[in-house]
């Protein structure tokens, strides 16, 4: 099948690659002249385990190529994926349409007979009848407008894509829905569903989906945070409610919240869908306003086990991308600790195994970007572990006690036992599980 994908940020890129994986002729379209240039020079512009193999492959074997060109990808296909970005517009609310709608018009313009256009972008309800406007407008052709909302994880990205849980399309026509369904027969040869329902329900699917995993993360932290009061042990207490099938253990992890490009974003876009009809999700905003907090619990503890005496201090940080396994850094936990810590007058050492040239972007010269994690934490008056990186999960403890200038820990992943770490001679404070301090 001839596919073409609008976009190629961290969806388009994916579902392109997939989708030339299985066997289609793949053409993935940006505007932004330097990155097709870069992935033409075999460079990929995101970190995505197993991705740069399967572009590589796949651009060898014909199948995957790249473009600036949109009017030629439109009229070679018979699918168009818009996977454009929709960034969180400046009032924190709604997301920003304009990408996804200039993509339709493109589309519009360029085609040349009928072709399926499907929204693959994280969308609010009622975008795929407004893409259905704007072709109608720009074309006199047929077509039909998809909701092919995406389910991946980053980190994990390539294997959600070719081992759905399912797959859910959003139609208005059969001939739509029977090739969509044909595209992602590879996918579910294990018995995984695909889903066909309305467009609205399609999209309202990605943002209650995303939502609710937010509720869970948010709620296992609050209960956390419950636990330092009462001298309860989060770990226990999760093992005793995710061993409930009713709730599993998938999302109770506590931390220091979600960040990423689809929670904060989803979150607070069905917050906006509600009241834009005259409902207050208080549940939702709720679960903003935790995170939010939750973001900031780590420089809580540093300042007040240094009684707030923090300038002239400096503190290594372990962990910059929002979560392991990715460069991503947009809306990471590790923004607001730095950020709270220069601004308390501290030197900060920062390591991550992947985000570093993305936090250069973020941080500039303010902080020491260091190539190992031990190199981070010499002569730092504590450490601060933000992501869960494998990496840091065995490190070498003498020789942390051996760099630090006191043996202070800063768990925000939980990544540690705490009799463990009093036993090997730290100050130890992670979330929701008792502290406990060096002999």
């Amino acid at each position: 099948m001839k596919i073409c994908v609008i976009g190629t940020g961290y969806v388009g890129l994916v579902a392109g690659t997939c989708f030339a994986e299985s066997g289609n002729d793949v053409t993935c379209v940006d505007i932004d002249a330097a990155k097709i240039g870069r992935l033409l020079a075999g460079e990929v512009p995101i970190y995505e385990p197993g991705l740069e193999e399967l572009i590589v492959r796949n651009v060898e074997e014909g199948r995957l190529s790249f473009t600036t060109d949109v009017e030629s990808a439109v009229k070679s296909a018979i699918v168009c994926f818009i996977a454009v970005g929709t960034p969180q517009s400046a009032d924190g609310g709604a997301p920003d349409m304009r990408y996804v709608h200039q993509a339709a018009r493109d589309i519009g313009s360029a085609m040349d007979g009928y072709c399926v256009v499907v929204n693959k972008s994280t969308v609010p309800v009622g975008t795929a009848a407004a893409v259905r406007k704007i072709l109608a407008e720009s074309t006199k052709h047929p077509f039909d407008v998809v909701s092919n909302p995406e389910f991946l994880k980053e980190g994990a990205a390539i294997d959600d894509f070719l081992k759905p849980d399912r797959v859910v399309i959003g139609v208005s026509s059969e001939k739509a829905a029977e090739i969509m369904k044909d595209l992602y027969s590879p996918f579910v040869r294990g018995g995984s569903p695909i889903l066909v329902m309305d467009n609205a329900s399609a999209e309202m699917t990605k943002y209650a989906a995303n939502s609710l995993l937010a509720v869970k993360i948010s709620f296992i932290n609050e209960i956390a945070n419950l636990c330092e009061k009462v001298g309860a042990d989060i770990a226990h207490v999760r093992q005793g409610i995710g061993s409930d099938r009713r709730l599993g253990m998938h999302f109770l992890y506590p931390g220091l919240g979600y960040g990423g490009s689809c929670f904060p974003k989803d979150v607070r876009a069905i917050i906006d869908t509600a009241e834009a009809v005259g409902l207050e999700f208080s549940l939702m905003r709720a679960v903003d306003d935790v995170n939010n907090l939750q973001k900031r619990r780590l420089f809580g503890k540093v300042r007040e086990y240094f009684d707030g005496n923090l300038a002239g201090r400096t503190f290594g940080i372990w962990g910059l991308a929002f979560k392991p396994r990715t460069d991503d850094m947009r809306e990471a936990p590790a923004i607001g600790l730095v950020e709270d810590l220069l601004a308390a007058g501290c030197k900060v050492n920062v390591h991550d195994p992947e985000a570093m040239e993305v936090a250069r972007g973020e941080f500039g010269d303010r902080v020491s970007y260091c190539a190992k994690n031990y190199d981070a934490i010499a002569g730092a008056d504590a450490l601060c572990v933000v992501t869960e990186w494998n990496e840091f999960r065995h490190p070498d403890f003498d020789r942390m006690k051996q760099l630090l200038k006191a043996p202070v820990v800063f768990d925000g992943r939980n990544l540690w036992e705490p009799r463990d770490m009093k036993s090997k001679g730290f100050t130890y404070f992670p979330i929701g599980r008792p502290s406990v301090k060096a002999a």
